[in-house]
């Protein structure tokens, strides 16, 4: 068994991290996070997601970092931008944002072999009502889900946790997308489901790294993919949100590495 890849794996596929491992992607994380935090005022009406995309790999590249997502399965952008009724995935380009607009900026980096992986929302100009309630919504279902983290639990409890906070909100939860295992790969076994029933699933261990990472319909739960194979949308065209950060299971609950270095993770930080 090599340095990068220490420590055992689950009946379930799921690597177990040593302590050692935790420093590693706090790193990732940190910068990940730093990143987004700089990615604040470069949201406005009038800017394009391709001049935000490029500012994402400007920094990567000061940083000595890695992208992630670039090369991957064909990807070529630094970041995943997914505006208003985009659920995930969507791909940076000429596209100007309006007044109102809300987007997820999706960023993952490699530092020294470990993957930082996050993404948040961000308002281009004023925010509506109804934009604000999904974006507090979808924020606090992430730290419903965070709150459930504990060996001895299950991903079920996270899922189960997340479902019925946004569903007594009226709002619904993607089943088409999921958070994922990580640390020195971009996506490995567990899938995490962001609903499910209480005691099902795989049992939380320390050690476990992965991304919690709902997201959040004002409308209905379903989405397609576009002709491109990587936007995903709404299918009723309703709003989306999306956050995400990524963890590692502790002796007594978890550890973010993802938090925002500036406390800019909700978009009305200021």
């Amino acid at each position: 068994m090599d340095e990068h890849n220490s420590g055992r794996v689950t009946k379930d596929g799921i690597r177990i991290y040593q302590e050692a491992d935790f420093a590693g992607m706090h790193k990732a994380g940190a910068l990940a996070a730093q990143i987004l935090d700089r990615v604040a005022p470069l949201v406005y009406p009038g800017q394009s997601t391709g001049e935000i995309d490029a500012a994402i790999t400007r920094m990567v590249d000061e940083a000595g970092a890695t992208s992630a997502t670039i090369g991957y399965k064909g990807y070529q952008h630094a970041s995943c931008i997914s505006v208003n009724h985009v659920v995930c995935h969507g791909i940076p380009g000429d596209k100007r944002l309006k007044d109102g607009d809300i987007l997820n900026v999706d960023v993952t980096v490699i530092v020294d072999g470990w993957f930082g992986d996050t993404s948040r929302m961000y308002v281009a100009g004023k925010l509506s009502r109804k934009s604000e309630r999904l974006i507090q919504v979808t924020h606090d279902a992430l730290f419903e889900g965070i709150s459930a983290v504990r060996p001895g639990n299950t991903f079920g409890d996270i899922g189960h946790a997340i479902q019925t906070f946004v569903e007594a909100n009226r709002m619904a939860v993607v089943r088409d997308f999921c958070g994922h295992g990580l640390g020195r790969v971009f996506h490995s076994p567990p899938n995490v489901l962001h609903y499910g029933r209480p005691g099902t699933g795989p049992e939380l261990e320390e050690g476990m790294f992965f991304t919690i990472e709902p997201m959040v319909n004002l409308g209905r739960a379903e989405t397609k993919v576009l002709a491109d194979d990587w936007t995903a949308v709404t299918r009723d065209k309703s709003l989306s949100a999306q956050f995400e950060h990524s963890i590692g299971v502790t002796a007594t609950g978890c550890e973010i590495f993802t938090l925002s270095p500036a406390g800019k993770f909700h978009p009305t930080w200021d």
